[in-house]
């Protein structure tokens, strides 16, 4: 069973998952699935049909606007953002109000197993690859690599990591995990566990 805050905003529309704790003044909206065993934190905005799979982590304050799709064991640190408009604008060319149906809303994409760092701005529709970490304060205009380390802005790859998170260190030909000793190859650019 979910436990959901007293001052959280769930709509009843919303699906949340066993075991899933929702934070004080977070914001779920209609059609948003989290899944089991996540922790959406103070403050959280999840827009309407957002997917957010399970043992996911969404730090305080982050805002992840529609229609994002997050894998199993993704984390979101503090007021992490998700765009969802390529050519934002309050109005229309005549002057009136834009509503829903005056735009198409685009969405980002996280893998399994990422994570971004507090402060990130992710771009959509923009795709972070399985395992990858977008360092604290990146601004991600496009896709990230598997395993990728990113940080800057725009973000650019400075590294792999591995599953745990930690940085990978070469060895000869091969990458190597310090913290769970996983080997990596890197082909043409794109980092692959080794033996696989």
């Amino acid at each position: 069973m979910a436990r959901i805050a007293a001052s959280a905003d769930v709509d009843e529309r919303a699906q949340i998952g066993d075991g899933t704790i929702v934070w004080h003044l977070a914001q779920v909206r209609e059609d948003a699935v989290i899944g089991d065993e996540c922790i959406i934190g103070r403050g959280v905005y999840v827009g309407p049909g957002t997917r957010i799979g399970h043992r996911c982590k969404v730090q305080n304050h982050a805002l992840l606007y529609e229609p994002a799709v997050l894998d199993d064991g993704v984390f979101i640190g503090p007021a992490v953002v998700f765009t969802n408009d390529y050519y934002p604008r309050a109005i229309n060319p005549d002057g009136t109000l834009k509503d829903a149906h005056d735009w198409d809303a685009v969405g980002v994409r996280v893998h399994e197993g990422a994570s971004i760092g507090a402060r990130a701005v992710v771009v959509a529709p923009a795709k972070i690859g399985r395992w990858a970490l977008v360092a604290a304060g990146a601004v991600v205009t496009k896709d990230v690599l598997d395993f990728a380390l990113v940080a800057g802005v725009p973000a650019k790859r400075i590294g792999w990591v591995g599953r745990a998170g930690v940085p990978l260190e070469r060895d000869g030909s091969e990458w190597v995990c310090p913290a769970t000793g996983e080997r990596f190859v890197e082909t043409d650019g794109v980092l692959e566990r080794a033996g696989l």
